[in-house]
Order: C-alpha cells, then sequence, then structure tokens
C-alpha cells in the first residue's frame, strides 16, 4: 500500500494474522476499503473474498485489492453458481401486477376491516410478498412477509389480510423455479434467494463483508453460514445503519468477533469530526471520530458555493429542487426521478377520481380521502408534507419539475435525500430543513413551555451520515435545532 498504516490499522493487521472472526466499526471516511485491502496485501498468501454492497463497490475494490481477493456482490456470486440458468426470464418484458395476478388467478375483490381490496392491490401485495420473503433468511413463505397496508393497521386486520395473498405468493414462487418460462418476472433477488437456499459453500482463507451494517437476512445467513471454514471479518458502522425500515440488520452488534475501530477520517478535518461526534453520541455508537487536522473543514452558515442539498425525505428533495430551479440552478436528484414521478402521477390520478395502485396510496379512492388521512389519522402523518405540496403546487407541477432535471455531472448543485447520500462525499454540503426536531411532549419546563421529546437513535444515525458527507464545508442549519435540545451532548451542563 501507498500510506503508512495508523495505529488502529496496524492493529487489525495483528488481529488478521491470528486467523480470528474480526468486527471492524469503521467510522465515516476512516478508509475502511484501503484498510481491508493493507490487510489482504501485507498477507500474500492468503486468497479470499470481499463481498460488497453493490456493483459499484464491488468493481472500485477490484480496483484496489491484489489478486488474491475476488471481490463480488451476493448477487453475482449467486449469478455465476445459479441465477446464469434464469438469464432469459431476467430479460423479459415489465408487465403491471394486476396483470400478474390475474394470469396467477386472482380475480376477486375483497373487503377487510371495511376497506375494499381491488384486484389489483391484492396484486401488488403478492409481489411485494414473494420480495420480503427473499430478503429474509427463512426457508418458508409466512405470514409475515405479507406486507402492511395503510389503513389495515391492526395485527387482527393483517392476519385477516395475509390469508388472501399468500397462496398466491406461494404460487409465483413455483412460478419462478422454471428457468423457461413463466407468468412472474423474475428479478435479481429471486436467483438469490435460491442460490441461499442451497447452502452455498464460500471457498476461501477469509471472506470480507463490507457495509455489514445494513445487510440483508438473506445474505447474513450465507455469510453467518461459513463460521466453521473461514475467517470472517465484518466492517461497517453501526452508526450509519439506516435501512432498518426495508428489512436490513447491523449482523456487526451480534456476531462474535474480536472488536476493532478506525476512527481516524482522512474525509474531513477536526470542527467537522465534533459535529458528527455529537450525532454518534445520541446514536449510542461505540465510537468517536478524530478529523484529520490538516484538513481545514468548516461548519456554518453555506456561501454562495454549494455542491449538494441533503433532505430527510423526497418532499424535502421536492421542495429544493423547486427553489433551485426557480434560482436558474442546474439541479440533479441523486438516483433519478423515478420516485417522485411515481408519486406524483398517482396524486394525480386521484385529484382526477381515478384509483392508484401507487404502493403507499392504493387504498384511498380519492384525494379528499387522502387528505383527510394525512390530516386526522396520527398514522398518516407522514403523508402531510406530500399532500400540502400537492395541494400548493399541483401534480404538474411536480412532474415538469422533474422532467427538468439534469444529470449529476451536468448539475451544480444535487439534491438527495440522507439515504441515497450514504457512501458519497462532496466538497460543500447544506442540510435541509425537513430535518425536524422530535415533537414536544406534554410536560413543561419551568417557564411552562413544552419540552422537546427524545431523540431517536434511528434519526440520529441518518443525522450523522448527512452531515458526514461533506469534505470542505458543512451548513448544518437544518439541524440547527439540536443545539437547544436537552439532549445535546455539545450543550453546557446546568
Amino acid at each position: 500500500m501507498s500510506f503508512t498504516p495508523t495505529h488502529e490499522q496496524a492493529a487489525a493487521l495483528e488481529a488478521f494474522r491470528h486467523s480470528d472472526h474480526l468486527v471492524i466499526q469503521a467510522g465515516a471516511g476512516t478508509g475502511k476499503t484501503s484498510t481491508l485491502a493493507f490487510l489482504a496485501e501485507q498477507m500474500p498468501a492468503r486468497r479470499g473474498r470481499y463481498l460488497a454492497f453493490n456493483r459499484a463497490i464491488a468493481l472500485d475494490a477490484a480496483s484496489r485489492f491484489p489478486a488474491t481477493v475476488q471481490c463480488k456482490t451476493a448477487h453475482s456470486l449467486a449469478y455465476a453458481a445459479l441465477g446464469h440458468r434464469y438469464r432469459d426470464r431476467l430479460n423479459s418484458p415489465r408487465r403491471p401486477g394486476w396483470r400478474v395476478g390475474q394470469d396467477l388467478g386472482l380475480n376477486t375483490p375483497a373487503r377487510i376491516h371495511g376497506r375494499d381490496l381491488m384486484p389489483a392491490t391484492l396484486s401488488n401485495a403478492v409481489l411485494r410478498t414473494v420480495t420480503r420473503y427473499c430478503q429474509s433468511a427463512d426457508t418458508d413463505l409466512a405470514h409475515h412477509h405479507v406486507p402492511h397496508l395503510r389503513g389495515i393497521d391492526s395485527d387482527e386486520a393483517h392476519a385477516e389480510l395475509a390469508d388472501l395473498p399468500l397462496p398466491y405468493a406461494a404460487k409465483a414462487w413455483d412460478d419462478l423455479q422454471n428457468p423457461n418460462a413463466g407468468i412472474v418476472r423474475l428479478e435479481h433477488d429471486h436467483y438469490l434467494k435460491m442460490w441461499a437456499l442451497t447452502d452455498p459453500v464460500l471457498c476461501g482463507d477469509f471472506l470480507l463483508l463490507d457495509e455489514a451494517q445494513d445487510t440483508n437476512p438473506v445474505v447474513e445467513q450465507i455469510v453467518l453460514a461459513q463460521r466453521e471454514r473461514t475467517q470472517i471479518v465484518m466492517v461497517g458502522d453501526s452508526a450509519q445503519a439506516i435501512y432498518g425500515w426495508r428489512g436490513a440488520r447491523d449482523v456487526m452488534t451480534g456476531f462474535t468477533g474480536h472488536p476493532l475501530a478506525l476512527t481516524r477520517s482522512f474525509r474531513f478535518g477536526p470542527r467537522l469530526a465534533a459535529e458528527a461526534n455529537r450525532w454518534l453520541t445520541l446514536s449510542g455508537a461505540p465510537i468517536q471520530l478524530t478529523g484529520t487536522p490538516d484538513i481545514p473543514t468548516t461548519v456554518g452558515p453555506h456561501t454562495s458555493q454549494l455542491d449538494a442539498v441533503l433532505c430527510r425525505t423526497n418532499i424535502g428533495a421536492v421542495t429544493e429542487i423547486f427553489d433551485l430551479l426557480d434560482a436558474g440552478t442546474a439541479t440533479a436528484l441523486v438516483g433519478g426521478g423515478d420516485a417522485l414521478r411515481a408519486l406524483a402521477q398517482a396524486a394525480r390520478d386521484l385529484i382526477q377520481g381515478r384509483r392508484t395502485h401507487h404502493p403507499e396510496l392504493l387504498l384511498f379512492t380519492t384525494w379528499a380521502e387522502l387528505r383527510d388521512y394525512a390530516e386526522l389519522d396520527p398514522a398518516g402523518a407522514d403523508l402531510q408534507p406530500f399532500a400540502n405540496l400537492v395541494d400548493e403546487h399541483g401534480p404538474d407541477a411536480i412532474l415538469h419539475a422533474v422532467g427538468r432535471l439534469v444529470s449529476e455531472d451536468q448539475a451544480q448543485v444535487a439534491v438527495s435525500t440522507a439515504h441515497k447520500a450514504k457512501g458519497r462525499e462532496w466538497p460543500r454540503v447544506r442540510i435541509a430543513p425537513d430535518f425536524t426536531p422530535p415533537p414536544d411532549t406534554d410536560e413543561l419546563d419551568a417557564e411552562g413551555r413544552p419540552l422537546p421529546g427524545p431523540i431517536n437513535e434511528e434519526e440520529a444515525r441518518l443525522a450523522y451520515v448527512a452531515v458526514t458527507r461533506a469534505r470542505h464545508h458543512l451548513d448544518p442549519t437544518g439541524l440547527a435545532w439540536i443545539n437547544d435540545h436537552p439532549d445535546n451532548p455539545a450543550a453546557p451542563a446546568t
């Protein structure tokens, strides 16, 4: 390697030499990939595998690791072993969910707890059930794989709902086993699950699992099954575990291995490290970061120059896009505008009196019904910003704004959600104002003002991800409320 290892990297090498299982907590910008490549290079007689979060990371790692390490994603391993048999089905044309359900025999509407469920709604539930099963470590389809639907929230209602799509999900899974042709369009998660069910063996002297804090249960199952035959090195940042809402798990916390840490960030300087450490403390993280003294990262209100705006929600991203486009700024949306386009089209359907198949809105028959749900039902509070945005601008204006977006390489400013920004970095970053503080409690302080509620660890992790994307300057205005919150670790003692 071209760098002199830090004492933490040297400690990792010493532990790696002993062939023990390792758990490496690597904070934002601490050079985890460089460290893993350093370990492999210093042990040239050993051969191993590096398992990456996505294809881009795997390709980057392949250019940095020695030839003794195979850098792949779980999906690429599954494709080589089994998925290639389904190559023709992977290229089959997309079909609407309602038509797939129809071909599976799902043609009858149902009524659950006062909600009418059309065959199209049930068909989408069938396909999502199969997806959730494929992302799990379970061997069989079960009721808990059936997704919850808005407006059918109680356990009793969900149990009744699950009885409807589950037999069709089993039929869909059987259909997917045919490598030649079938009703259901085969996706990459499908053949990954098929491969996992074969109890695959990953040969090698060691297995490096990157981004271990956001591991799907099906990948966790594959990795943990190798414990007795190879050295496992899990590396990640527990404070960046932000995908629990879609089933990912932090597999480092329950794994028995020699604990190590990488805490020196090479991305930013001490001032930003101090900002990050506030959120690390609030998230219950096992580490604190140290910035690189030679990097003069500044923190404060943004200057005229800006490279990225990071938002908490898609709706916050739309608001930022409107403002930037109105100012004549060439704007990109990280990950593209498909999700926003789908929401705006769904809203337009409801406003024009049509049902929508969007999974978040499919149980609403009219826009007025959605508005009432968002305003009056606590379970619908997260929809209110979206409803307000549509009422203020109209769905066509949102669609027009999405159509005016440019690619990132042509943009002056990139807008992203914090989730999409994970793994990315920019020179100058601003935090958007939709990172709102927790709601007030019913308790009052000595002056009769409501006391703010505690800061959720999941929200603290998301804030940590957001603030650590900057290299040279961070404008944390959207998170400035932390300065006055009683949980603020930097607040002076009283």
